[in-house]
């Protein structure tokens, strides 16, 4: 917990203030943490440009909609609300980050981060870094591991079964993919890409079954994790404390909503001879629709924001090869690198937080010091 600044006055010395990881390093509010909470007052500015941030991404993606379809040639209009969602979804994303990336502490991060992140001088230092970190922190996450190894399979059944799904649901959407036969029927079918043909298939083989099965392949692999972690918070006592219907249950509601819907569809076509499709259909729709419209705004947000922290890892990670290590004051332990040290300094000066020489104390010392200024300065007026 971070210290408040009434402590630093009660204090005769500099006291625990900073936040601080099971490490014991010096931590930012990570990127993927828990967004402003709905109903917090945005300033006038701010809100300003992050609309018209808004309203230039919404502008573009139509724009790449139109012109990738060929003018809206190959563009399914059975799709028309699934793409009004990704417009909106875009709005939202670059409303939402434009209003994050305004405040101080996260302002840091994405200059450090993203800065990193094209750096020449750190591909110089270290030109695997940032492949190896891309597909170990951002694609298999493997700090999730540390905490839970169920948890860790959990969240990658869900990644990758978002990540197949994406791949797949939002160029169709757009007509930048399509599927065409020359016989109107098949079984030989080309797939064209902005209209150029990429590949032709069988749909009776493996590669065609794999092509027009690839959503129920995601929806496969996304209940199973959304299921363990909705069970999860059901169960597990220090899960309930802090959750929040809207924020923490309804994001796996609606990813399991999408997968089943998704898999009645294909069971309603195969087996039933489309026996209920259209309801089954339009409850699809409604369900992706909600959560393309919601994800700026509750908790998936973070994977928008995820980028940032890989390049603060890089950021990190450099300062250790160039062996820029800060020792904490008291004790001359290593607590982490130079320059991310005096980056959290200087997120707390921005903050106006009153005690950015904290940052450079161990979490052990600041225990200490919390438990010093305890006795000197309050416990004695309790005699």
């Amino acid at each position: 917990m971070t210290e408040p600044p009434e402590a630093s006055a009660a204090a005769a010395q500099p006291g625990p203030g900073a936040s601080t990881d099971t490490s014991g390093a010096a931590i930012v509010p990570p990127p993927g943490g828990e967004p402003a909470r709905s109903g917090v007052a945005v300033p006038r500015p701010v809100n300003a440009r992050a609309t018209a941030a808004g309203v230039i991404v919404s502008l573009l993606l139509i724009v790449a909609i139109v012109l990738g379809s060929r003018f809206l040639e190959n563009f399914d209009s059975a799709l028309l609300p699934y793409a009004v969602a990704t417009v909106f979804l875009a709005f939202g994303v670059a409303y939402r980050y434009t209003v994050w990336v305004s405040a101080p502490g996260a302002r840091r991060l994405f200059k450090k981060g993203w800065g990193s992140l094209f750096s020449a001088a750190n591909f110089r230092k270290a030109p695997t870094a940032l492949p190896k970190m891309i597909a170990t922190y951002l694609g298999f996450q493997k700090f999730l591991g540390a905490r839970s190894h169920a948890r860790w399979a959990a969240h990658q059944l869900i990644f990758w079964g978002c990540i197949l799904a994406s791949l797949i649901t939002f160029p169709l959407t757009w007509g930048w993919f399509t599927f065409t036969s020359g016989s109107g029927s098949g079984p030989g079918y080309e797939m064209r890409i902005w209209g150029f043909k990429i590949i032709g298939f069988d749909s009776l083989d493996i590669l065609g079954w794999l092509m027009f099965h690839g959503l129920d392949i995601a929806a496969v692999l996304v209940i199973p994790g959304a299921s363990y972690f909705l069970w999860r918070r059901m169960k597990d006592r220090g899960a309930i404390t802090g959750q929040r219907f809207g924020y923490d249950l309804v994001p796996l509601i609606a990813l399991i909503v999408i997968s089943v819907t998704g898999l009645l569809l294909t069971f309603s076509s195969i087996f039933l001879h489309g026996g209920g499709y259209e309801f089954l259909a339009i409850l699809h729709m409604v369900s992706v629709v909600f959560t393309l419209i919601y994800i700026p705004f509750g908790k998936f947000f973070h994977i928008v924001q995820r980028p940032a922290a890989v390049g603060m890892q890089l950021f990190k990670y450099t300062g250790r090869q160039d062996q820029e290590v800060f020792s904490c004051r008291r004790c001359e332990e290593p607590i982490d690198t130079t320059p991310y040290v005096e980056n959290l300094r200087g997120t707390m000066r921005d903050l106006s937080l009153g005690f950015d020489e904290w940052a450079e104390y161990c979490p052990r010392c600041k225990r200490v010091l919390r438990g010093s200024a305890y006795l000197s300065q309050v416990k004695k007026g309790f005699k």
